[in-house]
């Protein structure tokens, strides 16, 4: 899907600050902080067009968020947009990269009585290959 169709099938109006925003992600490989994209988004959008055509996205589910930590959070295509199933990524400690693994799916988690999941994120951090070999 490219992102007018993935917009349309939203019933999203199509801009080109929402196209450029998935144009991004799409093109990026690995999952990317907000300024990441900002910075990698062509034309000139103000903070607040950015804001706002961002967040329509993330609510939309459209892009998911990824929480590392209190200070980092990167975003990628969300599931229902790549077809995948939930999975775990993986948080390079040395470039800050954050790669969704796909097959490493996220298990369900028996818990106690009373007690209701309502979404389960796995996070591995470590070296990626291209940091591990620099060293």
């Amino acid at each position: 899907m490219n992102p007018a169709e993935i917009l349309n099938t939203h019933k999203l109006k199509r801009t080109s600050c929402r196209e450029g925003i998935l144009k991004v992600v799409m093109a990026a490989g690995q999952a990317l902080a907000e300024n990441e994209i900002r910075e990698r988004l062509a034309g000139n959008y103000d903070r607040t067009t950015f804001y706002r055509s961002f967040k329509t996205l993330e609510m939309h589910h459209i892009i998911h968020k990824i929480v590392v930590d209190h200070q980092l959070v990167k975003y990628a295509l969300h599931n229902s947009i790549t077809r995948k199933q939930d999975h775990a990524h993986f948080y390079c400690k040395d470039c800050d990269m954050v790669k969704c693994l796909d097959d490493i799916p996220i298990q369900k988690y028996q818990l106690p009585d009373g007690f209701s999941d309502k979404e389960t994120e796995v996070i591995i951090k470590g070296t990626c290959p291209t940091c591990k070999d620099q060293r």
